[in-house]
């Protein structure tokens, strides 16, 4: 059985023990940028599909990496809220470099 994850401070830890391999990390910090792009242009163009573009291709980066690189099954499918949130985590620790790029 899955541990259980109460908070978003016990559950960081574990989510970055699943974001070892740094081509996973990689990936998911491009997919999130790309998705933060694509929230720009919607909102610039009032073009409000462009939001489930940015979402699917964030995830499908995110995927590919733990599929490909990491191998292993990503923690969204669990525990979604905590995964969504501790990847904006990461992608600003790794922007202020405290996760390596």
């Amino acid at each position: 059985m899955a541990k259980e994850y109460h908070s978003l401070a016990a559950f960081y830890p574990f989510y970055l023990s699943q974001h070892t391999n740094v081509l996973c990390r990689r990936l998911h910090f491009c997919g999130s940028l790309i998705g933060l792009f694509c929230l720009l242009f919607a909102v610039l163009n009032q073009n409000y599909w462009l939001i489930l573009a940015g979402i699917g291709v964030g995830y499908l980066f995110a995927w590919i990496g733990h599929f490909v690189f990491e191998k292993n099954r990503p923690a969204t499918f669990q525990y979604p809220l905590y995964s969504f949130v501790c990847d904006w985590l990461m992608f600003r620790d790794i922007l202020l470099r405290r996760i390596p790029w």
